[in-house]
């Protein structure tokens, strides 16, 4: 469906690490399993997953976004797997989230695509349906990545303080002991 991309070498472009970038290969076995072959540098997702079954489980799920019945797309696995590398997931919980994340993109671009061959005004808010549903899904998983990346870092933000005659303010951290006093 498309070449291999080239581009001419700009000073102003980032560089890409030259590393070898995790990919898969796939093939049908005579049993009828999908068997998945890995290369490339997996080092940084498998530090993520913290586990060898984690990690097997998703470069499966990611595989399995690339096979269609008996037809195998390695580009549609290989851009899953190039995309959870690119974002450098940090434990399992956001290695599973891009997954989602990588799916849902491409079940909106394949959306997309379709979109552009529908014959009757059914199949075309049928499709506008489905499409702005994984697009609100893609966004709340953003929202939600970006939440869980931030952590406990909440900035709470006071706008308007009045103090009474006879009342005191206090500006900063405030903890409290235990609830029972100590006599000594």
């Amino acid at each position: 469906m498309t070449k291999e991309l080239s581009r001419a070498p700009d000073a102003s472009a980032p560089e890409i690490e030259s590393r070898e970038t995790p990919q898969a290969s796939l093939e049908w076995a005579d049993d009828g399993a999908l068997n998945v072959r890995v290369s490339g540098d997996f080092d940084g997702l498998e530090a993520a997953c913290k586990n060898r079954a984690v990690m097997t489980g998703l470069v499966e799920q990611a595989a399995a976004l690339g096979s269609h019945g008996k037809q195998i797309d390695e580009k549609a696995t290989n851009f899953a797997l190039g995309y959870l590398d690119a974002m450098q997931p940090e434990d399992p919980a956001e290695a599973m989230l891009l997954t989602q994340m990588a799916a849902t993109h491409q079940l909106m671009m394949a959306l997309s695509r379709r979109m552009n061959h529908c014959e009757t005004i059914p199949q075309q808010d049928s499709i506008e349906r489905a499409l702005s549903k994984a697009a609100r899904t893609f966004a709340v998983q953003m929202d939600t990545l970006k939440r869980y990346r931030a952590k406990a870092q909440q900035v709470v933000r006071v706008e308007r303080v009045t103090v009474e005659d006879g009342g005191q303010a206090i500006v900063g951290a405030v903890q409290t002991g235990g609830g029972g006093h100590e006599e000594k």
